[in-house]
C-alpha cells in the first residue's frame, strides 16, 4: 500500500495513468531505503523530475507544430490539480 504523502501527490497529478507505475516505483523506493520519510521524498522528487521532462516534451512538440508557445505555459498554469499554493502545503 502506498504511504498517504504518496497517495495525495498522485492524486492531486493532472494524469491519472501516472498511479499505475507509482506502485512498482513505491516498491523499488522502499528496497532502497526502507519504508521511510526518506524514500517518499525521494520517490515524490522522481515524480516531480518526471512530470517537468514530460511537460517540456509536450511543450516543444506543440511549439513545432503550432509555432506557439504551449498555452498552458503561456497561463502560468500549474500541472496539478491543485494551484501552487495548495500544493506547497503537502
Amino acid at each position: 500500500m502506498l504511504p498517504p504523502a504518496i497517495r495525495q501527490r498522485v492524486a492531486e497529478h493532472a494524469y491519472d495513468a501516472w498511479s499505475v507505475n507509482v506502485m512498482v516505483l513505491w516498491q523499488h523506493y522502499r528496497r532502497l531505503y526502507g519504508r521511510t520519510p526518506r524514500a517518499e521524498r525521494a520517490l515524490i522528487r522522481y515524480l516531480d523530475y518526471c512530470e517537468r521532462l514530460e511537460r517540456a516534451a509536450f511543450a516543444a512538440r506543440y511549439a513545432q507544430a503550432y509555432g506557439a508557445t504551449l498555452p498552458h505555459d503561456a497561463a502560468g498554469a500549474t500541472i496539478l490539480r491543485r494551484g501552487p499554493a495548495d500544493a506547497s502545503m503537502r
